[in-house]
């Protein structure tokens, strides 16, 4: 008995796996597209192609956003293995050298809102290199290195302070951060939401308030950016945030609101003489991400 021609199963091609998974992410096309850098209407063609060949429907389409089905979140799982296993396996050939721990420190609003993304695209790009990443203070961080207990370190700090302190990767306004439509801000004494003491934030905004005599107490103290992101949005205070930090939920309250105006700070990049490869790595990535960061808020 002859065993029965049984054609050979397609090739997933990785290009069109990384499209997918970008979309999965983010669950909108446009910004898929822009992040594997193709025009909307190719990634949309890829996508096609993909459900054709596994003759399936991945996502499901509204006029806002897309969401996986439950075959989509099972490819999604396949998808990311595969391009994991991809990128170790080239890095083994490309940059065999570059492996090993670097030891990397953050304050928490960085380590909240931007190292995610930052060390996720460094994971792709460098599988042998592993990450591991210290949150606290930027005064504990910066001793820390000074200790070599930290490769390197990012920190907020005034511009005046520290004048030839670490590298300079970024400059940012700080801003009075409220509820939309809330009314925290007009209650005698003001409530606000700080970190503890020794963040240059909670300094500025303090002095600020007192320079100004506009009598305040703190409502919220915690070290943690979550803790005042739920502060402000419930209306319970105001916060001193930076401006990019503010989400669609949260308006900009200045001196048309009695507040007075706060100072920018800097994020720093702060090293130990004696880098290794790995950490160098490290490093070019964030500066690099913060680059991009920047590139779009002007835009």
């Amino acid at each position: 008995m002859s065993t029965p021609f049984r054609s050979p199963l397609p090739l997933l091609d990785n290009d069109v796996l990384k499209t997918f998974v970008a979309i999965a992410e983010t669950g909108n096309f446009s910004t898929a597209a822009e992040a594997v850098l193709r025009t909307p209407s190719a990634v949309s063609m890829q996508i096609k192609k993909l459900e054709e060949q596994l003759k399936t429907t991945l996502f499901l389409r509204d006029a806002r956003s897309v969401t996986l089905t439950q075959h989509g979140e099972m490819l999604l799982s396949y998808a990311r293995r595969m391009l994991a296993l991809s990128n170790e396996a080239v890095s083994r050939f490309v940059m065999p050298e570059l492996a090993g721990v670097v030891r990397l420190g953050a304050p928490d609003d960085i380590a909240e809102r931007l190292l995610p993304r930052v060390l996720k695209g460094f994971a792709e790009a460098f599988p042998g290199i592993m990450v591991d990443v210290t949150v606290d203070m930027s005064s504990a961080l910066r001793k820390r290195v000074d200790e070599q207990r930290l490769d390197l370190a990012l920190f907020n700090c005034h511009p005046r302070s520290f004048p030839n302190f670490g590298e300079v990767i970024h400059t940012e306004k700080l801003v009075w951060a409220g509820a939309k439509c809330g009314n925290a801000h007009l209650r005698d004494p003001l409530p606000i939401s700080v970190w503890e003491e020794g963040c240059v934030w909670r300094q500025d905004a303090i002095s600020q308030l007192e320079k100004h005599k506009r009598t305040y107490r703190i409502a919220y103290a915690s070290a943690h950016t979550m803790a005042q992101r739920a502060a402000v949005l419930s209306d319970l205070a105001i916060a001193p945030f930076p401006r990019s930090y503010l989400t669609d939920q949260m308006v900009v309250l200045g001196p048309q609101e009695g507040l007075p105006e706060l100072f920018s700070f800097d994020v720093r990049l702060l090293t130990t003489p004696q880098l290794t490869a790995p950490a160098m790595a490290v490093a070019q990535s964030i500066r690099e991400s913060y680059g991009q960061m920047m590139r779009a808020v002007a835009a």
